[in-house]
């Protein structure tokens, strides 16, 4: 069987999301009792695998780094009758594309950072590129699959004037979609390199620190732990959580050790020692069943003072032994008065 022809790569303008388009080989009406389908591969230069569709489609649409060449190759595959059911290959065909490079490395932003938080903002931050003239101007541009066009930013975050940083709402359509980004730099007569970046907003997920932490101790000395999740965007069925407790060593600064990872939002923590105090963190992330990764929260910040068994006990008995004291002291002095001999009363009676 031929290969397919006329292979093709374009670019609409959406910061990296190129067209890939070819035509069904010449003889291909021949073969009227088998199934014609394509393998079609694309990387970028650098990467060591390729990604691998098999479509019957003859145009696709694909995410690349448009800092690197786009590579695609595509191949006919014959099975049918006309075949005897053995699948046939044809040779490969190629085609690579390249963005016109423009100036020198050195000047494309640095430290490029996003996070995307509580599932409701993107906060991306960067840093100007070491050759970064005077008056340089950073635009931050963003398209997503069901945007027409590419948008820019209209909320920059700005260090002496200069855009380091956007801020960009309303992207839950964009979720576990491909976020194609450009920051790219403008200055008079200098040519700056421009920034491309693929995201997935759910593996840039922080949520907030859960809520309503409430710790206790149960009858058996075994430390109760409840909280519930943050009051954000986040779902929560979504989030993972991480307890910490500490115990107080004296005068030695109490140490953080984890005691859990886990989904559920309650947790019983069998106390190893008598420890006075114990002080007890949560913090939350996005799960496996969400995302491939994500950042984790801050900590809650509560602390909480427990007492031992022993302290309670002696809490009870201090009343109690005050109590006996007082009794003590009023039988003393009522036995005191009736000592008193009757002598010591007066006998003159009073003269009417």
């Amino acid at each position: 069987v031929a290969p397919p022809q006329e292979l093709q790569i374009t670019d609409p303008g959406l910061l990296g999301s190129l067209d890939i388009e070819w035509k069904a080989p010449p003889n291909i009406q021949t073969f009227n009792d088998c199934t014609v389908k394509y393998k079609f591969e694309y990387r970028n230069s650098g990467d060591r695998d390729w990604k691998v569709i098999f479509t019957r489609k003859l145009k696709f649409r694909v995410g690349f780094d448009l800092s690197r060449t786009a590579e695609v190759k595509v191949q006919t595959l014959l099975k049918g009758r006309c075949t005897d059911d053995v699948e046939v290959q044809s040779d490969w065909i190629y085609a690579t594309f390249q963005v016109p490079l423009q100036g020198e490395l050195e000047s494309e932003v640095q430290n490029f950072h996003c996070i995307y938080h509580d599932w409701e903002y993107l906060r991306c931050t960067w840093q100007p590129g070491l050759l970064t003239p005077h008056g340089v101007y950073y635009g931050l541009y963003y398209w997503y699959e069901g945007l027409d066009h590419a948008a820019q930013c209209d909320d920059y975050i700005q260090d002496h004037g200069i855009n380091i940083g956007c801020m960009l709402q309303n992207l839950s359509q964009a979720e576990y979609k491909d976020l194609s980004i450009c920051v790219n730099g403008s200055a008079a007569a200098t040519l700056l390199r421009p920034l491309y970046v693929t995201l997935r907003l759910h593996n840039l997920a922080k949520p907030s620190p859960p809520q309503q932490l409430v710790v206790s101790m149960s009858a058996s000395e075994e430390l109760q732990v409840v909280w519930s999740p943050p009051g954000s965007g986040t779902p929560p069925q979504c989030l993972e959580y991480e307890v910490q407790l500490a115990e107080d060593q004296g005068n030695a600064k109490a140490a953080w050790a984890s005691v859990s990872t886990q989904m559920e939002t309650t947790l019983t923590i069998s106390r190893a020692n008598q420890s006075r105090v114990s002080c007890v963190r949560v913090r939350g992330r996005t799960n496996f069943l969400c995302a491939d990764q994500g950042f984790w929260s801050e900590w809650t910040q509560e602390c909480f003072s427990v007492s031992r068994k022993e302290d309670k006990q002696l809490f009870i008995l201090i009343p109690v032994i005050l109590s006996l004291s007082s009794s003590l002291v009023i039988f003393m002095l009522i036995g005191h008065c009736k000592k008193r001999s009757p002598a010591e009363k007066p006998l003159n009676a009073p003269v009417g």
